[in-house]
């Protein structure tokens, strides 16, 4: 079930209330989204709100003259870094490194750690956009931080009920998934609550169907399938490369993305090998 519940005062509703009244995500996060998913934005407007924040303005043009994307001249400031690669991108950096601020205090309980959460997070994200590209699926950014931003009703989790949270991690085993250990412990699953949080803070559509379904598509009808599969077949790769969301491989294999994308064994053979590469590529963006 990944629906938000609507009964007053229930255990999701109370959690979603309390995250709106402490706003978890920098504000400078989601007005960048705001921003950037409006159709009538320009590239100045996004630099504008980017530059609100200095640490975030340089963090971002340190990602832009890494490796990953190979500049020739080196970019020295936002108009240049927006022009080179694309608001979307762009988006995708700032948010990057205005969530990890979520994920700095580790206060992990084994073997479940927000750091390695984080890796989780970043590597889906990464993943996501692979899948996409190979699947010729044009809305590939959008791939990216759907996967980046999945589970972050885990963290939320961790962050605002946390001493259940705790006892949910210290009785993990793989008889159950994620989901239905949380509905135990917890009385919701983090899609259920990453959804309702993502729909407070304004998410676009396609990271929070992603958010919502990417665990059981079956329960979905629109047109953000191929956004879900993306992200339901990288949160496979990455958790059998050893890079599970809270350090115990609790996920079922997603049949129906695999067959959505006509995605074979050697086609996730190759996507993982692809993935060391990219990983390798993007090291900064894993950085807390």
């Amino acid at each position: 079930m990944t629906t938000v519940s609507s009964s007053t005062g229930s255990p999701l509703e109370s959690v979603v209330r309390r995250v709106h009244d402490i706003s978890t995500i920098p504000q400078v996060a989601l007005r960048v989204l705001e921003v950037a998913n409006d159709p009538d934005s320009s590239a100045s407007d996004l630099k504008e709100v980017m530059e609100t924040d200095a640490a975030l303005s340089a963090r971002v043009l340190r990602y832009v003259n890494s490796s990953a994307y190979a500049v020739r001249t080196r970019i020295t400031n936002l108009q240049q870094a927006i022009a080179y690669l694309g608001m979307k991108q762009i988006r995708n950096m700032a948010l990057t490194a205005s969530v990890a601020e979520m994920f700095r205090n580790d206060m992990g309980v084994e073997p479940y750690s927000r750091s390695n959460l984080w890796k989780h997070l970043v590597s889906v994200g990464i993943c996501a956009r692979l899948i996409a590209m190979r699947c010729k699926i044009a809305a590939f950014e959008d791939a990216f931080l759907a996967g980046l931003l999945h589970d972050i009703g885990i963290i939320l989790e961790d962050q605002y009920v946390h001493p259940r949270f705790r006892q949910m991690i210290m009785a993990l085993t793989p008889e159950k998934s994620l989901c239905e250990w949380e509905r135990q412990f917890l009385g919701f699953d983090h899609a259920e609550l990453g959804e309702a949080v993502a729909r407070a803070w304004g998410f676009p559509e396609n990271v929070r169907t992603a958010i919502a379904f990417h665990h059981n598509a079956a329960l979905y009808r629109g047109e953000q399938i191929n956004i879900i599969r993306c992200v339901a077949v990288a949160n496979l790769i990455c958790t059998l490369k050893g890079m599970p969301s809270v350090g115990i491989n609790l996920v079922r294999v997603p049949t129906w993305a695999l067959q959505g994308l006509s995605l074979t064994k050697a086609d996730i053979a190759v996507l993982a090998e692809d993935l060391d590469r990219e990983i390798a590529q993007n090291a900064l963006l894993y950085e807390l």
